[in-house]
């Protein structure tokens, strides 16, 4: 189903003046402590999760924008933002409870379930395992890499997803970001960063996901993709790939694209939305741009 065209773009330097703020919760899910933020008090259901490495506040600039008549909700899932941390639980099937177990806590039967990256991929197993949970799924830029291939062994998988190097003085991580969104950069956007950080007694800032914790995330993506579950995801579902920018090496493209046309063809009812010249945080890109794609996709699903 075609999705309505009228998105112009906007970016994390228009007017956030006015957005609806959001209420921080607590609760704890399959034995964990679990930190969320909520926008609305009432309505259908809209539950996001973030990438690797991030926080519910990735989508701070984009859930205000959703109609108000949804109950909104970003979750730090498990050993991110605020959320508890744990040696174990870094397989699809836990993290997918988390969230379930969220739900039962807050009373939510079914919710559309939103997820970027890394999230993408947890979003979709908690789809195919939990089919009767999740009326609409929307997968941003990720959760499509095509199935694992022998020509990608696991040392160079986890070589090239290890964490970034832009941590240590808080200046360096600011400043790389900054120099990284240059052209949408904010008080509100640094804010929004260093809420995917911890802060260390000498203040310096580094990762909050433990190495060890952070290599049993990669092996799951790399030893059980989200393409191996295709099949049984149920709900309406909008793929939103970014890009592939003119600067990602043409492998990566050739695999994006790949992954893309392979979930397309086996997701039984699936929907795409390329999203052009802009970049893997299309929430801080284009924010607006990303919520209007959200909700023409919520509303020519709807009913």
């Amino acid at each position: 189903m075609p999705l309505r065209e009228n998105i112009t773009r906007n970016n994390a330097k228009d007017s956030f003046v006015n957005q609806e703020k959001p209420r921080h919760g607590w609760l704890v899910a399959n034995k964990i402590r679990m930190h969320y933020l909520q926008w609305g008090k009432s309505g259908q259901s809209i539950i996001a999760l973030h990438g690797l490495a991030s926080s519910a506040h990735w989508y701070s600039l984009v859930l205000p924008l959703l109609n108000p008549h949804f109950r909104r909700l970003a979750f730090d899932q498990r050993a991110h933002g605020k959320t508890e941390q744990t040696p174990t639980g870094y397989d699809w099937h836990t993290l997918a409870t988390d969230i379930i177990d969220a739900m039962d806590k807050l009373e939510i039967e079914t919710a559309c379930i939103i997820g970027h990256s890394w999230g993408a991929s947890v979003a979709a197993h908690l789809a195919a395992i939990y089919p009767s949970r999740v009326s609409r799924l929307v997968l941003i830029d990720g959760g499509v890499a095509p199935q694992r291939s022998t020509e990608i062994p696991w040392k160079s998988f986890k070589e090239r997803l290890s964490p970034r190097d832009i941590y240590g003085p808080r200046e360096r991580y600011i400043s790389s970001l900054r120099k990284q969104f240059t052209d949408v950069w904010s008080d509100q956007l640094e804010q929004i960063v260093m809420t995917m950080v911890k802060i260390k007694s000498d203040g310096t800032v580094d990762e909050i996901l433990e190495p060890a914790n952070h290599e049993q995330v990669l092996y799951s993506m790399w030893n059980n993709p989200a393409s191996n579950i295709f099949g049984d995801i149920k709900s309406p579902t909008l793929l939103v790939p970014a890009g592939p920018q003119k600067t990602m090496k043409k492998e990566f493209a050739a695999r994006k694209m790949l992954g893309v046309q392979e979930a397309m063809s086996r997701i039984p009812n699936a929907h795409l939305h390329w999203i052009e010249e802009t970049v893997h945080d299309i929430a801080y890109d284009q924010p607006s741009v990303l919520a209007n794609v959200i909700q023409n996709f919520l509303e020519s699903t709807s009913g």
